[in-house]
């Protein structure tokens, strides 16, 4: 079962009416409120220099290539929640927090603040702002940050990549999850 709240999710309340115009599986996914284990595949680019290795190892995103199944732990509550990838070679987990009507991602000594938006019928998400431990990043040395999810029948489709300057590509990985049903209310 597939469980829903009535208040609304972090993501509707930054989107605002924009949120309507998301994929049936994206909207789907985003309103979950709970506890959900979803299943599905992920494919990961491994870094490639030594400074984008270590910088991965140090934020908890997947170090190593390749391609398998995928476990996504979604614990949602009003004003929070916390997400657990469980990749073929690594778990990463994160935290987000609706401040200021902007989503707030805490990962590991980094809080990430997103821009997003709506294109088409996708979900884009890119850096607004990032702070390692407390220190707001200066744009010189801003990652570029970038994020999709878009749905297809019962299936969310996600990509994301993130590189720094002079270091190259630190986190890149694309899949999808299998969504459960929606129960009516």
């Amino acid at each position: 079962m597939t469980a829903t709240t009535t208040t609304p999710s972090l993501y509707q309340q930054v989107l605002g009416a924009d949120f309507a115009r998301l994929d049936p599986a994206v909207r789907r996914f985003h309103r979950l409120a709970g506890h959900h284990l979803l299943h599905g595949w992920v494919e990961t680019t491994a870094p490639r220099s030594l400074p984008a290795r270590l910088l991965a190892r140090w934020l908890g995103s997947p170090v190593q290539g390749g391609s398998g199944p995928f476990r996504f732990e979604l614990r949602a509550a009003p004003g929070h929640e916390t997400w657990t990838r469980f990749f073929p070679s690594r778990t990463m987990r994160s935290t987000l927090r609706l401040r200021h009507r902007e989503i707030v991602e805490s990962l590991g000594p980094a809080r990430v603040i997103f821009r997003m938006a709506v294109s088409g019928n996708r979900l884009v998400m890119g850096l607004g702002r990032l702070y390692v431990l407390g220190i707001r990043c200066p744009a010189l040395l801003a990652p570029r940050i970038e994020a999709e999810e878009w749905g297809a029948d019962d299936r969310l489709f996600f990509r994301i990549e993130a590189s720094v300057p002079w270091v190259g590509v630190v986190a890149h990985y694309s899949g999808h999850l299998d969504m459960p049903a929606e129960q009516p209310a």
